[in-house]
């Protein structure tokens, strides 16, 4: 009966493999005896033999008695977790001239880390798509990218744009337009900024749906987020909108004229309540950016010059980058006592607590690299960890970062699980991610569209990206 079931588990895996196979190349890597954790499913399936060929995983099966076939790289599993490639649903990269380096230094640190898909939400489109296309001819190392392209937004009143990779808006004409050629130019959705009117900001919505490009990022300052939920935008970052729409005195936020102490003091449950309820109905997704979140709101308590990742940080980001971006929020930040920003925090990860019971879905998401210090890849691990002190289970939190990003994107016929067919994007976990969270950091190995990464490979990447660190 041994026998036969031996038989039977290698017809199985040979047969998946015929099936799934499209070309002649062989099965490259075999992991065997591996628990294969499936966020999206809530599966948790041990012991079992992932075969990986080409770019795809062509089968899923027990490893009781599975003997692989000669010439397979073997990877021992034991007491290993696999989980879906990781997604970082927020961040900037080609970013104007905030970050040079970025290819050599922002793109491997995601893939480093685990974080084998990313969602850019502003930048400069021609380098991105063509990064995007190196990636996927793996000639440099670096996630698969959905792309915004430029962000639009209005002018500061000096007359210049708050951000680089930005169109500025100042018509519902200016709108159109705008949406129409980044349609013509390949982007893949469209981000929209704070300063954009009311009125474009309806007109740039209305267009996009037009054009089959999703709507998403800031909730502007004129506009409520009522609107911007039935405008029809697809995902909210930074929990936008909600504490001003949560209190009774919305009409002076949007007027310009609240701060937080008022914010905190008038919130209203019942407000609160319909918003989420809204939010739940029309499964308007969250990006809340705690990670940037906590380190934007406590900056000034940070140790900015004893930072245990520096060494992946080139001087122009550190000291010109980062130092303008904390001159410019230092003095509204001090303007707050720490209690009340502490007090605004906690209300963070209250609230995100409450969307998600309500069933408001949630994606993970960082602002790397603008966020000071708010690291490519590392601070996706971060998010995890924020999501679990907000109230998620540690599968839940996996979800934000798996399964959750496949079924935004529309890909989850191609990513978000580890099943047959699907494409090789895989972390390999020397810890249990759903007894501690954080054992997401402890990778042991990373597929990226295929491409094999042990934690030679990988150790190899971080002193890659140090180096150019130093020389940028």
């Amino acid at each position: 009966m041994r026998v036969f079931a031996a038989l039977l588990a290698g017809l199985i895996l040979f047969v998946s493999l015929c099936m799934a196979q499209s070309s002649p190349v062989p099965p490259s890597v075999v992991i065997t005896h591996v628990t294969v954790i499936n966020p999206g499913a809530n599966s948790i399936r041990k012991d079992q033999t992932v075969s990986i060929a080409s770019h795809n995983i062509v089968a899923v099966v027990d490893a009781a008695n599975y003997q692989p076939a000669k010439n397979i790289r073997v990877i021992d599993g034991t007491g290993q977790y696999l989980i879906p490639g990781l997604w970082d649903m927020h961040v900037h990269s080609a970013f104007g001239n905030w970050f040079p380096g970025a290819r050599e230094i922002i793109l491997p640190l995601f893939i480093a880390n685990g974080v084998t898909g990313v969602r850019d939400m502003g930048g400069d489109l021609p380098y991105l798509q063509q990064w995007s296309k190196e990636i996927a001819e793996e000639r440099i190392v670096g996630p698969r990218m959905v792309i915004s392209g430029p962000m639009l937004d209005g002018y500061l009143p000096d007359a210049t744009l708050r951000f680089p990779s930005s169109l500025p808006i100042t018509t519902p004409e200016s709108a159109v337009q705008a949406v129409d050629l980044l349609k013509k130019m390949g982007a893949d959705f469209i981000k929209v900024q704070s300063l954009i009117s009311h009125d474009a900001y309806l007109a740039a919505a209305a267009e996009a749906h037009k054009q089959n490009l999703p709507i998403v990022g800031h909730v502007p300052d004129k506009v409520r987020l009522k609107e911007v939920v039935q405008a029809g935008q697809k995902s909210v970052e930074h929990l936008m909108g909600i504490f001003e729409g949560c209190s009774t005195e919305e009409e002076k936020f949007i007027q310009g004229q609240g701060n937080l102490k008022l914010l905190m003091a008038t919130q209203d449950q019942q407000r609160c309540d319909e918003l989420i309820k809204l939010l739940a109905e029309n499964q308007t997704w969250q990006v809340p950016t705690l990670a940037w979140q906590r380190g934007g709101t406590f900056l000034d308590q940070r140790d900015l010059k004893h930072q245990p990742l520096d060494k992946y940080v080139p001087a122009y980001w550190r000291d010109v980058t980062w130092k303008r971006f904390t001159d410019q929020m230092m003095p509204d930040l001090l303007h707050d006592p720490l209690s009340l920003r502490q007090e605004y925090f906690a209300g963070n990860l209250k609230m995100v607590g409450a969307m998600h019971h309500a069933g408001v879905p949630f994606m993970a998401g960082t602002d790397a690299a603008p966020g000071v210090y708010i690291m490519p890849g590392f601070s996706l691990h971060d998010e995890l960890a924020n999501f679990v002190e907000a109230g998620f289970t540690p599968m839940e939190a996996l979800q934000t970062a798996t399964s959750n990003p496949a079924k935004f994107l529309g890909m989850e016929d191609s990513l978000g699980s580890i099943d047959p067919g699907k494409v090789a994007d895989l972390v390999l976990l020397g810890g249990d991610p759903l007894s501690d969270i954080k054992n997401t950091q402890k990778i042991n190995a990373v597929f990226a569209n295929g491409r094999f990464y042990d934690r030679a490979a990988l150790n190899a990447i971080f002193t890659q990206v140090e180096a150019a660190a130093k020389s940028k």
